[in-house]
């Protein structure tokens, strides 16, 4: 556990200057007990208490950087086991392996120009894992996807000497080496110090993990990712969860880093059900071997949702959208700002191919059916929005067509608005035939 407010006071100047914005040492030695405020923020505390605050009030899991300029991968600083606790910070990175031995610049490439998009979001693939099998063919392999992509590179090779050549190639881009062991760990925190990159331990098992951080930590790097050594799923899951576990709830040092797991299946789909199960277990890099495309965007529409803010509901900017080509003869419709909602009507709309504007509507990021029942959604708060809205310079006529399970604001809209509201279908699916019966789409 970290140390209470007191206890920390204990060890801080007890000047009360306030430089560090607060009034006493008391009411910081406070807020640095419940995480509002940083050590740093301390002009005056000794080497001795710094040592040991620093310790203390560490966060539980270390936050680790890895790549450079725009690619910048964030791993760890995670706070809770449960999502619905607080939130999860870093999502996980996910990595696609290459061997040395492949079509390096070929395959970088291709993984360099994947990209989707799905409800205003863009997925792209965080970084490539460069697999070493030999000194010259490994340093070659880097070299080629470095020239082929600016995402984070993961170096994998426990050869001391190929891994010091490959990684000075890309010293200035902080890639991820894999992996420190028993047998290396010395030598490859020495080059890991060299270039400031984040390193993995690999241990056997949890308990030769553990001892084995102690060692490398004992040299003085703490810029590590942690890998049990395990690749069968099951054990794989239950390793990360007690990484995770153990430094939330005991704070146990040796695990207070982000952890790394691989995939092993060989099928597209199967491997991308392993790869969910160790986004969903605390794994903050993933690495895999397929470049499937319905499988990538599956894992990566499930990470946005495990890496979603529970308490904050995923929103547009509130606004009149255009969707199309329009006219001033454009239907207009209407429904919330809620993010899946919007997305979900935008496309039907669009697919009807009659350019039209869509009011997205600010309920807090609330679903159509939700927001009413909130009192934000209602003719009482649209009627008056909408007579004053910059949609009446934009469009010839006065026609609002609403989703249809909400058809009993009609009234209240038509009567504070002077707008004529056509009830649409019930869900957004029914919009292309909705269209062609009523607008001749």
């Amino acid at each position: 556990m970290g140390l209470t407010g007191l206890a920390i006071f204990k060890l801080l100047p007890k000047t009360n200057c306030g430089e560090c914005g607060v009034p006493t040492c008391m009411a910081f030695a406070m807020n640095l007990a419940s995480g509002k405020a940083t050590l740093s923020d301390c002009p005056h505390v000794s080497d001795a208490a710094k040592e040991a605050l620093e310790s203390a009030t560490a966060p539980p899991i270390k936050l680790v950087k890895a790549g450079s300029g725009d690619n910048v991968l964030e791993m760890g600083d995670e706070q809770v086991l449960f999502r619905h606790d607080k939130t999860f910070y870093h999502p996980t990175g996910i990595f696609i392996e290459v061997a040395d031995t492949d079509d390096v610049a070929g395959k970088v490439a291709e993984i360099d120009a994947l990209k989707f998009e799905r409800v205003g979001q863009t997925y792209v693939v965080d970084g490539v894992a460069i697999k070493g099998s030999a000194a010259d063919s490994f340093k070659k392999a880097v070299e080629a996807a470095a020239a082929k992509t600016n995402k984070v590179l993961l170096l994998m090779c426990e050869d001391p000497a190929a891994m010091e050549a490959a990684a000075a190639v890309v010293a200035d881009r902080k890639p991820i080496l894999y992996a420190a062991n028993a047998d290396n760990y010395e030598k490859m925190v020495e080059i890991a110090k060299k270039i400031n990159a984040p390193l993995v331990v690999k241990g056997k098992n949890l308990e030769d993990l553990a001892g084995l951080v102690e060692k490398v930590a004992g040299l003085g790097y703490k810029e590590l990712i942690l890998d049990s050594g395990e690749r069968e799923t099951s054990k794989v899951l239950a390793d990360l969860t007690q990484i995770r576990r153990q430094a939330i709830k005991k704070r146990f040092r040796p695990f207070g880093y982000p952890a790394i797991a691989f995939t092993t299946e060989e099928d597209p789909y199967l491997e991308a059900l392993q790869a969910q199960v160790y986004v969903s277990k605390f794994a903050s890099v993933v690495v895999m071997k397929n470049t499937d495309l319905a499988s990538l965007l599956t894992l990566f529409s499930w990470r946005s949702n495990i890496y979603t803010d529970p308490q904050k509901p995923i929103a547009v900017q509130p606004g009149v959208y255009a969707i199309g080509a329009v006219t001033p003869d454009s239907p207009v419709y209407i429904t919330t700002n809620f993010s899946l909602t919007y997305y979900t009507v935008a496309t039907e709309v669009e697919a009807t191919r009659l350019p039209s504007y869509l009011i997205a509507f600010d309920t807090d990021g609330l679903s159509v059916m939700t927001a009413w029942a909130g009192g934000k959604f209602i003719g009482e708060t649209i009627g008056p929005w909408l007579k004053d809205s910059d949609i009446n310079q934009k469009v010839n006529h006065k026609k609002l067509i609403i989703p249809g399970g909400v058809a009993a604001i009609k009234g209240k809209i038509e009567e504070l608005s002077g707008w004529e509201v056509i009830v649409g279908p019930r869900e957004a699916s029914g919009i292309g035939s909705f269209a062609k019966l009523r607008l001749g789409a």
